[in-house]
């Protein structure tokens, strides 16, 4: 058993969480002040969305040095501190790492753009134009619906960028590309970084010569890209992270909403050791849909004997409070689900606050994607600023006080001490961690499935619905969402775990 198959990784979007020197954004150090209070939460593992040099015209996913810390997080001296710090506590560090694109500030794309004869052209992706001057093939970038190529007259060719203009893809199909990003993870691996989030990882093989589905150009090509040539590429990456004693974690972002294309990803035990099931963030909130999803996953993953991963909310994506609404009842279930399915699981920070999203006035926008709204600053006390030192860079939620970490710690019926208690139930408990899945059902809006391990079952309930369900079961309540459960009743929008005698 790998140490990320029982682990609780838990993200942190560094901006956002919390601000050591007072200019606004989040740093590292704000990040090693609160260590504590993540082993206080009971997580496992921190991933760092990025925190490299950057324009940051992409927040990050901009790369112009894979080598270094951006000034505005801090230096190299104190991610090692954090680290350090990290590892003293019993925590763990993952990095995300960009591997198909730069900025077009990097010193390779600088090179790359100069002329058509420099050594590092062929770093990119660069086609000349069709006979009608138009683009090398119909490709939607994942911003605007706009063309995934652009002109670049000096040198009379189109280079290719699946995101923001700013960031032209990385040709893969070039060896010295391979080699110069493998030598960047080496780069972190050697500070003691314990593995990586890899963004867009299916992206990194293309077929240039394939134009997308009209029926489908509205999805952008990110979600149609996938070519065999990327298995590759990837177990290319596994090799490296082997060189360090197989205890090195790769997370590949594999946009692909079909579990059993996600679970291709996997290899053959040789390429990503977990991949991202991001069919959990589209899902209705609805029994039969999540029992689908459920039994769809399972299938997809025991076919070829890999660990599922479960996520609810992202820096990408509108957080589960908001997305699923209500008073609250339904993010204590949707936390109870996501820490008692097979897999590991992914907090996105603030989620154990159960913050929603922000409103974020027009002029206070400025992702270009307009995911702003579940990037707010992570409120850690009461008061006007919320325990930062100066007004951050986006603004809270509203009620921030009560969302607060402090508010919460000193209510024992608070969503943030509920997590906690989930998180301890979880580490503790075999069958939550590692058990088998068996006896999924979902009927009259309540879905239940039973953990089994080494002959315990722990069975999970949760009523999607708004009435009462009765349920003909005995056994000893570990657990509910709310105040009152009891075995054999799951009260509207609760969430139980009980022990089967």
């Amino acid at each position: 058993m790998t140490w990320w198959r029982d682990a609780v990784v838990y993200q942190i979007y560094p901006r956002s969480f919390r601000d050591s020197d007072g200019d606004g954004v989040g740093d590292l150090e704000g990040v090693r002040s609160q260590l504590d209070y993540l082993v206080w939460l009971g997580v496992d593992t921190l991933w760092l969305s990025p925190i490299y040099p950057s324009p940051m015209r992409d927040f990050g996913y901009d790369v112009a040095d894979y080598t270094d810390v951006d000034q505005l997080f801090g230096s190299l001296e104190q991610f090692d501190q954090l680290v350090y710090d990290a590892h003293a506590k019993g925590l763990r560090i993952l990095l995300d790492w960009v591997p198909n694109h730069t900025s077009d500030e990097h010193p390779w794309f600088s090179q790359s753009r100069a002329s058509r004869d420099n050594q590092r052209r062929s770093w990119y992706v660069w086609r000349d134009a069709r006979e009608d001057g138009s683009p090398p093939n119909n490709w939607v970038s994942a911003w605007k619906g706009e063309s995934a190529w652009t002109w670049e007259g000096d040198t009379e060719q189109y280079y290719l960028h699946c995101f923001l203009e700013s960031q032209p893809d990385l040709n893969w199909a070039n060896v010295d590309v391979r080699e110069a990003m493998h030598d960047t993870l080496r780069f972190w691996l050697d500070r003691g970084v314990d593995g990586f989030r890899m963004d867009v990882v299916h992206l990194l093989g293309k077929d240039l010569d394939v134009d997308d589905p009209d029926d489908l150009r509205a999805l952008s090509h990110v979600p149609l890209n996938d070519v065999p040539v990327t298995h590759q590429y990837l177990r290319g990456i596994r090799s490296v992270l082997d060189e360090y004693g197989g205890e090195r974690l790769s997370v590949g972002e594999v946009y692909l909403l079909d579990p059993h294309r996600v679970a291709a990803y996997y290899g053959d035990g040789d390429e990503l050791h977990l991949s991202f099931n991001f069919a959990s963030l589209y899902t209705p909130w609805d029994s039969l849909a999540w029992r689908q999803l459920i039994a769809t996953t399972e299938a997809a993953m025991n076919g070829v004997g890999a660990w599922p991963t479960w996520v609810m909310s992202n820096h990408d994506n509108v957080r589960v409070a908001t997305r699923l609404g209500g008073d609250g009842r339904r993010v204590r279930a949707a936390m109870t689900l996501l820490l008692t399915l097979r897999g590991t699981p992914f907090i996105y920070a603030g989620e154990e606050l159960g913050l929603p999203d922000a409103y974020i006035p027009p002029d206070r926008a400025v992702d270009p994607g307009g995911r702003d709204g579940c990037r707010s600053p992570i409120p850690w006390s009461p008061g006007e600023l919320h325990g930062w030192p100066a007004t951050p860079w986006l603004p809270f939620v509203e009620g921030a006080s009560r969302f607060s970490v402090e508010t919460q710690r000193g209510d024992p019926t608070s969503i943030l001490n509920f997590t906690r208690t989930l998180l301890d139930l979880r580490r503790g408990d075999d069958a939550l961690r590692r058990g088998d899945v068996d006896d999924l059902e979902a009927s009259e809006g309540l879905l239940r499935f039973i953990r089994r391990f080494d002959g315990r079952r722990v069975m999970v309930l949760v009523n999607f619905s708004m009435a009462p369900r009765e349920v003909d079961i005995v056994g000893r309540l570990l657990l509910s969402s709310e105040a009152g459960g009891r075995v054999g009743r799951v009260a509207p929008g609760e969430a139980q775990i009980v022990e089967l005698s």
